[in-house]
């Protein structure tokens, strides 16, 4: 049976089995700035967002006693009336969300960046119940902020950046909008990559499958990409290649080489699902490889708060670099202009 309890934000200090009331949030100088939908989202997770809306438009919620519409940009100082607002408790019995912590490549008081494993979602929903971020707020209960800046796909490897506080969010989304920031992943696809530097620019489509499953297609009309290949390294049937991403499609590197003509091996949605499946057993030539063949390797952006450039690698996962070795010396790749 599915139960329902009163949830309140959680900077309110009430006892939450008390009778419901409205709380009172008064805005911090880190809060500010942030449209007044996206706070309430935020502080009341697992609130549908139909619901959050609808409290907006009936004037429960207000500020500085009066009425406000879900544009309304919060100040330093703002007091913040908020009605009890009620969700569905998990199941009896459902397992709590676990903490966990991940390999750390950077922390200070305004970042946080790990290296994520692949297979790990960085968020729950669409099946996943939770993922990176709702595991690391478990395991830092006193963390006052942790969103995440940017996100990979789930068998994606590699640098993920957290924001611990919101003014370094706002700066990291501003940069990424702003194509400021560079980031590069490495990738081994199937076939004869010749060149050793290649610009791919295809428009990109996303879509939703009946059965709810996100995909990306090359369409005219679609979201502009570009992805930039850099050949690092070449086999008879393989090449080892580093993307440099110009814009931040969803699927784009993915997307870009299948549609090129050149499969990431391991993809189980845009690859050749045939090879992936040989390549699961070694042989007597090369070992096995059970995962996608992509890691977010390297990224550079200004410091949300030195205004410095920060340049921040993840080394390739072990997997991958014994899958590598297995095949055995790559061919001979000339010196590549990776002049932006």
């Amino acid at each position: 049976m599915t139960l329902q309890h009163d949830v309140v934000p959680p900077s309110s200090q009430t006892d939450s089995r008390s009778a419901p009331t409205a709380q009172f949030v008064t805005i911090t100088e880190e809060e500010a700035g942030q449209r007044i939908d996206n706070y309430l989202l935020r502080v009341c997770k697992g609130v549908p967002k139909s619901h959050v809306y609808r409290i907006l438009r009936s004037g429960e919620v207000r500020v500085n006693k009066g009425r406000i519409d879900q544009l309304y940009r919060l100040v330093a100082g703002d007091v913040v009336r908020i009605p009890p607002v009620r969700i569905a408790e998990r199941q009896a019995g459902a397992a709590p969300v676990p903490g966990a912590e991940f390999a750390i490549v950077h922390e200070d008081s305004h970042l946080l960046v790990i290296d994520k494993p692949a297979g790990v979602a960085v968020h729950g929903g669409s099946g996943v119940s939770y993922g990176v971020i709702e595991q690391l707020r478990a395991a830092r209960p006193d963390a006052k902020f942790l969103e995440l800046v940017h996100r990979l796909d789930r068998e994606t490897s590699g640098l993920l950046l957290l924001a611990k506080k919101r003014s370094a969010l706002t700066s990291l989304h501003e940069q990424m909008r702003d194509g400021t920031t560079d980031k590069r992943y490495l990738t081994l696809v199937a076939g004869d990559w010749r060149n050793p530097r290649q610009h791919v620019k295809l428009p990109l489509h996303k879509y939703t499958t009946p059965d709810g499953e996100r995909r990306v297609v090359v369409q005219a009309g679609g979201q502009e990409s570009h992805t930039i290949f850099n050949l690092l390294r070449k086999w008879p049937d393989y090449a080892l290649l580093e993307a440099e991403l110009k814009t931040g499609r969803t699927h784009q590197i993915r997307v870009h080489l299948a549609s090129s003509g050149f499969p990431i091996l391991g993809d189980e949605k845009y690859g050749d699902f045939a090879l992936n499946k040989q390549l699961q057993k070694a042989t007597d030539t090369r070992g096995a490889l059970r995962r996608m063949f992509l890691h977010a390797y390297q990224i550079t952006f200004q410091h949300p708060e030195r205004g410095k450039p920060l340049t921040l690698k993840a080394p390739l996962p072990a997997e991958c670099d014994r899958f590598l070795v297995s095949l055995g010396p790559a061919q001979e790749v000339k010196a590549r202009n990776t002049n932006r």
